[in-house]
């Protein structure tokens, strides 16, 4: 298995279509948002993975993500992902995120232990 992508959402909506085929829409995709409030704040951004299994693949694996600034892991999630083999899934991973000001964390995403596919999310100043 491996992650096709990883991308910050508002919001995300599956459905079918034709062929039977699924389509998956995505709203309000971002790597930036500006503070909800003055400094220092937390917010929860929604992140999304999609996750593809060859049909030869047997379908199981683990998702850890890592969120770190500057080198630190500040939250780590591993959760189980399973696939039926020749087809996608979606995962959905959220942290609660502390800023003291603002900057960019990064979000590390790695099936299986391998390499990681990184995603920044970067908290600017209240508007």
């Amino acid at each position: 298995m491996h992650i096709v992508a990883s991308l910050f959402i508002e919001a995300i909506d599956m459905h079918q279509a034709p062929g039977p085929s699924t389509r998956i829409d995505l709203t309000g995709v971002h790597f930036s948002m500006a503070a909800p409030m003055p400094f220092p704040v937390t917010v929860s951004p929604h992140l999304v993975v999609l996750v593809y299994c060859p049909p030869d693949a047997n379908g199981f694996g683990a998702l850890e993500v890592s969120f770190e600034r500057d080198g630190e892991q500040l939250v780590r999630n591993v959760s189980p992902v399973q696939v039926e083999p020749g087809m996608f899934t979606r995962q959905l991973v959220q942290a609660q995120l502390e800023f003291a000001e603002p900057g960019t964390i990064i979000a590390r995403c790695s099936l299986d232990g391998a390499p990681s596919m990184d995603v920044p999310f970067t908290l600017l100043p209240p508007v």
